[in-house]
């Protein structure tokens, strides 16, 4: 019998919207990588978990607080992206995408088991910064003052990424060079180094979401396996490739979420995935993915 409660409701949608910055960011980069570079890229969600990992460490052996980190971690990943490219990836991009896929699971496989064994399989604790401690009171419910800056952040972030690519010379640059490679190396543009930058801008940002993750759950691992399957639910319900169909599914399943959990609990865990059936069945290029 289904309880129903309009503030639990809130509540919960409130709280799923947290959940659904999470999902926008980091099926905003698989969106990228795989529209622009056409990767299945599976090691997206281990650059989220290596973020979370870079500012644990950076408190703990440095002393960078959480600022500092998110910054400093989405750069360093953002390098070690390019590395990734150019000695992996950059082989795969005139092959079959289930190389692509096989590959980065292997990666992704491998880094988390390095670092099980580097920290242990147990959570690592990453405190909350200072001046964003407290909450606020929405009448219907008391948000902690961080989950409404990870929405506030997570949303600006994700509409920033796709201005820069839909509406500004770089990324008009960027989709020509991958849609005709030849024709834009003969302008004088180095299309590989272009491909490179943007494999590294999409891991950057799923580090970047990763730091921001830190304070709200326990580092470890696996928190990475755990969000980039939902993340490729995302990009399959929003359309492959299509920026703007990542960030407004992300979003719009964290609320789905929230409100599953409110209402039937159970269904909370597969109500993002049936939706995703749901979508495949009925668009099967996904909401805002372009039909051939």
């Amino acid at each position: 019998m289904l309880d129903i409660n309009i503030n639990l409701i809130l509540g919960q949608m409130m709280l799923g919207l947290v959940n659904g910055a999470f999902y926008a960011i980091v099926s905003l980069g698989l969106a990228i990588i795989f529209g622009l570079l056409g990767v299945i890229n599976y090691a997206h969600g281990v650059f989220f978990m290596l973020g979370a990992f870079i500012a644990y460490m950076l408190g703990e052996t440095l002393g960078i607080g959480y600022w500092g980190a998110l910054i400093l971690a989405p750069l360093m990943i953002g390098v070690l992206g390019l590395f990734v490219e150019v000695l992996l990836i950059r082989h795969l991009y005139k092959l079959e995408h289930l190389y692509g896929l096989l590959l980065t699971l292997g990666l992704a496989l491998f880094i988390e088991g390095f670092l099980r064994i580097v920290f242990g399989p147990q959570g690592l604790p990453y405190a909350i910064p200072a001046n964003l401690r407290g909450a606020i009171n929405l009448g219907f419910m008391y948000l902690p003052n961080y989950r409404a800056w990870v929405v506030i952040f997570g949303i600006i972030l994700c509409l920033a990424t796709w201005f820069i690519i839909e509406r500004t010379p770089l990324g008009a640059k960027l989709r020509a060079a991958t849609d005709n490679p030849q024709m834009v190396q003969s302008f004088g543009i180095n299309v590989p180094v272009m491909l490179t930058l943007t494999y590294a801008a999409g891991v950057a940002l799923a580090a970047a979401g990763g730091v921001m993750a830190a304070p709200l759950i326990a580092v470890d691992p696996s928190m990475g396996t755990n969000i980039v399957i939902v993340a490729f639910a995302v990009v399959v319900i929003g359309g492959m490739g299509s920026i703007l169909g990542s960030i407004v599914t992300g979003l719009g399943l964290g609320l789905l979420e929230g409100f599953a959990k409110a209402v039937y609990p159970e269904a909370s865990s597969t109500v993002l995935f049936l939706a995703m059936v749901i979508v495949l069945v009925l668009r099967p290029r996904g909401l805002f993915g372009k039909m051939a």
